[in-house]
């Protein structure tokens, strides 16, 4: 193992400052460990040595949700859970990938056509990040790489684990064979491409925006083509507070159609008014056409648009908060975004579900846990997944204990906020 050169680079301390960077100095250890592991994962499996590592993180939505498909704005920030690959490039035109737990999956670079039977799968978010390179003009005649991908970004955890391995694709992809000519952006764009058109999820571009952007984003989705995209400052631990993301442990197999039919409602609100998407839409437009909308489209429909109107406006109030270093102010409007997910949008159980209610019975208990300090709302699609919580630092370890006593050990996960986004590591 010793003779490995990315093993020689860990152990040097060569790798120290990016990792640090990457994960904290409390955790520098921790990741060498798992970086080691990934090396050796990667010979085991394809039978000789790894040339570099990739990351990209996870992100966590602060403020905006179900704000992105329809051109909202959106506050995120990548945190410092992340998927990783070892990578070594192959001249067989196809990438070779395992990732653990996972059937081996391998797909041809010379066939970047969506296929109906891999909707869902790796294959096509693999194969969909590939043609949209291929769309900028990268070729990959005789050209590939083999991976070996761990995460511990978990699936379901709204922390978007799907736009992070796109980033991650993306970011091979870039380095490897287009000479980093695409920014962070545009990998971005090519990672809601891969997941609508290949994979066949309806999703906006925030997930994959602040996974590739990295560090805490302001973004504006007025012009999908080119998103603002604003870095802002937010120092939580600066603050007194901890960022916790609690698992509800949901076991529901696919909310696809529930996150489809957010977007379908949506769009039939902005069809009404003769445009594609509701930020298209005034608010004294929709308020004066409410009695009509309801008639046509229903109260539902109608609900998730006030939602979407006011949670975007709600956006703009939080960056404002935070320049203007009012943090509690800022707590206030998480609170206020939390309860609109959930009356108005109606994105926390999913439609027929009486006996289960997972996400629900979370943010309860993490409210009574908090006992009116912090904050806590949904974030991500919602349904199953999990809740966000702002705790106060000297509250932290209570309350991840208390949390952990109604839905098991590993249930609430502390996370920092990493500034860096899709990056090669090594």
């Amino acid at each position: 193992m010793e003779k490995h050169e990315l093993i020689k680079k860990i152990n040097s301390g060569e790798a120290d400052s990016i990792l640090c960077g990457l994960y904290g100095t409390e955790k520098l250890k921790a990741a060498k460990d798992r970086y080691k592991t990934l090396i050796e994962k990667f010979k085991g499996f394809f039978g000789y040595e790894a040339e570099s590592i990739f990351s990209a993180p996870g992100r966590t939505e602060i403020g905006g949700n179900h704000t992105d498909h329809q051109h909202g704005c959106v506050l995120a920030a990548s945190v410092d859970m992340d998927i990783l690959a070892a990578v070594k490039p192959n001249k067989v035109g196809a990438v070779r990938l395992k990732s653990e737990g996972r059937p081996f999956c391998k797909v041809l670079l010379s066939e970047l056509e969506p296929k109906r039977n891999e909707l869902n799968s790796t294959a096509a978010l693999i194969r969909g990040m590939a043609a949209g390179f291929s769309r900028l003009g990268c070729g990959f005649a005789n050209k590939g790489f083999d991976a070996y991908v761990i995460s511990d970004v978990p699936g379901g955890s709204g922390l978007s684990s799907s736009a992070a391995f796109e980033v991650l694709i993306g970011t091979i992809i870039n380095h490897m064979f287009f000479g980093e000519k695409a920014e962070p952006i545009e990998v971005a764009k090519i990672g809601g491409y891969a997941e609508n058109v290949f994979f066949g999820k309806p999703s906006g571009l925030m997930d994959q925006t602040a996974s590739a952007v990295g560090g805490v984003s302001a973004i504006d989705f007025f012009s999908p083509e080119a998103p603002k995209v604003e870095r802002m400052e937010l120092d939580l631990k600066g603050e007194g507070y901890s960022l916790c993301i609690l698992d509800s442990r949901a076991d529901h197999a696919d909310l696809t159609d529930e996150y489809a039919a957010i977007t379908k409602e949506m769009k039939k609100i902005s069809i009404f008014f003769g445009k594609s998407v509701l930020r298209e839409v005034s608010e004294d437009d929709f308020y004066k056409a409410v009695p009509d909308l309801r008639k046509k489209n229903g109260d539902r429909a109608v609900l998730r648009a006030i939602h979407f109107l006011n949670d975007n406006r709600r956006v703009t109030e939080e960056i404002q908060a935070l320049k203007n270093n009012d943090f509690d102010g800022f707590l206030e409007l998480v609170k206020a975004s939390g309860i609109s997910s959930a009356m108005y949008l109606q994105n926390i159980i999913p439609v027929g579900q009486v006996k289960n209610q997972e996400l629900m019975t979370a943010i309860a208990l993490a409210e009574k846990l908090l006992d009116g300090k912090g904050a806590v709302r949904v974030h991500g699609g919602g349904f199953g997944g999990t809740a966000q919580a702002f705790v106060p630092v000297e509250m932290v370890e209570g309350f991840k204990a208390g949390y952990e006593v109604f839905f098991g050990k590993g249930s609430c996960r502390i996370v920092n906020i990493r500034n860096f986004g899709g990056v090669k590591v090594i």
